[in-house]
């Protein structure tokens, strides 16, 4: 099957928050989306752009994508980050992974970063071969730390 990777463009976001969505889903967490497609293009858009997305489309579908923003290492300088790399079900080994990525690791260099981050969740295990196949380092000494909105408020009113 053929495909073709591009940057994505506003009214490809409501088959990106179906891709976002089939994600949370496979990764038992199909509640937790609460991003809209008004809020991708907002955010992907707007004046002020916070993330750049690649697709992945196929007979007109949008089949996978890649979003990744910029961030700031105190070790490194300039970074990107991977936030997602999604292909649908029917066209995992493809070679449209591979192809997604590849886009990220282009986008990455044109900008002079010197690393680009992700993560993986520890039991998706074709998802760690496939990027340490790609020569990425997993690091399975490091902790995920987060603070959702309701911990944010919490942290605020709390707060000494």
């Amino acid at each position: 099957m053929s495909y073709t990777i591009r940057d994505a463009q506003t009214e490809d976001m409501s088959q990106v928050l179906k891709l976002i969505k089939e994600l949370a889903s496979f990764e038992k967490e199909e509640n937790a989306v609460e991003v809209s497609v008004q809020d991708l293009i907002n955010d992907g858009f707007g004046t002020q752009k916070l993330f750049h997305c690649f697709v992945a489309e196929s007979d007109n579908a949008i089949v996978g994508m890649a979003l990744v923003y910029p961030r700031y290492s105190t070790w490194k300088g300039p970074i990107i980050h991977l936030e997602d790399l999604i292909v649908t079900e029917d066209m995992r080994g493809s070679g449209l992974g591979t192809a997604l990525l590849n886009e990220v690791v282009k986008y990455g260099n044109s900008l002079g970063v010197r690393r680009i981050n992700w993560e993986v969740i520890d039991w998706n295990e074709p998802a760690i071969e496939f990027y340490e196949s790609k020569g990425a380092k997993v690091m399975r000494d490091w902790d995920v730390v987060q603070l959702d909105e309701e911990g944010i408020k919490n942290y605020l009113e709390n707060m000494e």
